[in-house]
């Protein structure tokens, strides 16, 4: 992938060039997990998200999200597809705190793996991917760290139980249901892929039913 820096070595960056690869391989029009998003409107929220600050507010903050959306339509459509998959795979620009690897790490692991996961499992010939022990490392600390504001709103408690590693306890409350499986799977669970997650759950059912279309999230 052009652009690619063989100083940035992070877990998250490895991930966002998988990504940029499989955007610039399946061509601007495939279907995602973002809602009606195509892989060429994914693309643009990347491009987005690295290089214009005016812009990213919108992607968390609902008042703001019409000027936000409006930029991506105009990049989506107005940008070829593979200068968008080029910058996705560069990344953000030299002066981005983004380029610091501890930075890296923190705010793009679970941005890159969720979304390369997006692409990659809404296609009909998906199948789960063996993680780099560092990757799992990484999104287990994601997990660590963000899964009690994600599920603050949960429906029923949460114990995330992931596959050889320390329970954690995501949202306190009764019934409890606990979720578990491999790290990654539960990283997208959380992040609101459900229907996609590789996950077994225990608990009563009718509180496995809410969780199943529960929305998560900041």
């Amino acid at each position: 992938m052009s652009g690619y820096d063989p100083t940035m070595t992070t877990p998250a960056t490895q991930e966002r060039h998988r990504f940029a690869e499989l955007l610039a391989q399946i061509g601007p029009d495939a279907p995602t997990l973002c809602g009606d998003w195509s892989t060429r409107d994914l693309a643009a929220h990347i491009v987005i998200r690295d290089r214009r600050p005016d812009a990213m507010p919108g992607i968390l903050i609902p008042k703001l999200a019409g000027y936000t959306d409006k930029v991506q339509s105009n990049l989506a459509q107005n940008e070829e597809y593979e200068d968008l998959t080029r910058k996705v795979g560069e990344g953000p620009p030299i002066w981005s705190p983004m380029r610091i690897d501890a930075v890296d790490r923190l705010a793009n692991t679970a941005e890159f793996f969720v979304h390369h996961e997006d692409v990659r499992r809404a296609q009909p010939d998906w199948s789960a991917r063996e993680l780099e022990a560092d990757l799992a490392d990484d999104l287990y600390d994601v997990l660590k760290r963000s899964a009690k504001m994600m599920a603050r709103k949960a429906p029923a408690g949460i114990a995330l139980a992931p596959t050889g590693r320390a329970s954690i306890v995501a949202s306190k409350g009764e019934p409890m249901v606990e979720v578990s499986g491999p790290v990654g799977e539960l990283v997208l669970w959380l992040h609101g892929r459900q229907a996609q997650s590789l996950v077994d759950y225990e608990g009563p059912e009718a509180a496995i039913d809410k969780l199943r279309t529960a929305t998560f999230g900041i």
